[in-house]
């Protein structure tokens, strides 16, 4: 067993309705005494591509103690039901930026002389997810106070849809941001983020566990040359500094840190 992401499912929100499972290629939901369950954490890679299907908001990510992830049992699995769900799941790696476990599904198929390919450049995910596909994004270099460029350079930013082996991690500063402070920060491109990889959350309203969690993979996977931490300066913001410092501490990994605090009148201390 190991500690790794996992969805879980509420019973009591679940009516049993069944539109996570063609969600799920990989197998891992099935409806059993009218209640949708996970058969096999072997099957589930944690992304959540089912959960935005469920309109009962009955399935979410969590952090347990879970068999590990086997590719090459999902791909067994898998090939059993025909080119399209094949060809969804590796559509679904691919978005989220799962490159090792890719690899893993086209060496299965090669292995048994299967000759399908994720679709290149396909705008409507069969994961069901298109705003969450992972992807770099080509911001201006240049970045002013005065020429209204954009430094962003990557898709998606939200902490909880980033899966922690994204490509624009590797050899990067990274800007860990409150998500109030874009807002109130009228030069937010050009004095916070350029030149960073970015992440965004909010410590109030959201559960820190999970976030530690994926920081401290973050941390541990990817060579981050610098840490900033960008928060407002109420009180309810602060606590995403020591959210840092816990995954750091989880990851085991020695990373600059710089926190900036941001007024409220939008001014960076």
């Amino acid at each position: 067993m190991v500690k790794r992401n996992i969805i879980k499912i509420d019973e009591d929100k679940c009516n049993g309705c069944g539109l996570c499972i063609p969600n799920c290629p990989e197998g891992a939901l099935q409806i059993i005494d009218n209640k949708v369950r996970l058969v096999s954490d072997l099957f589930c890679d944690g992304l959540g591509a089912c959960m935005g299907h469920c309109p009962q908001g009955a399935i979410e990510v969590e952090e347990r103690e879970a068999e590990p992830y086997n590719e090459y049992k999902v791909m067994e699995n898998i090939v059993k039901h025909g080119e399209n769900t094949i060809t969804a799941h590796l559509n679904h790696l691919r978005a989220h930026g799962e490159t090792k476990y890719l690899t893993e599904a086209l060496d299965f198929l090669k292995e048994k002389n299967i000759d399908v390919k994720p679709e290149e450049d396909k705008p409507d995910l069969a994961c069901g997810c298109p705003g969450t596909a992972v992807r770099e994004v080509n911001c201006d270099e240049d970045v002013t106070d005065t020429n209204n460029s954009s430094a962003l350079k990557q898709w998606p930013v939200q902490l909880s849809l980033l899966p922690p082996s994204a490509p624009f991690f590797d050899n990067s500063h990274l800007l860990v941001c409150a998500d109030c402070v874009p807002f109130a920060t009228a030069n937010f491109h050009s004095k916070l983020l350029n030149g960073k990889s970015l992440v965004i959350g909010c410590p109030k309203l959201d559960d820190p566990d999970p976030y530690v969690a994926k920081l401290s993979e973050i941390f541990k996977n990817n060579n981050i040359k610098s840490i900033t931490v960008a928060m407002m300066e109420v009180p309810c913001c602060y606590s995403l500094h020591s959210i840092v410092e816990r995954a750091l501490r989880k990851a085991e990994v020695d990373i600059p840190l710089i926190k900036e605090t941001i007024k409220l009148n939008g001014n960076i201390e």
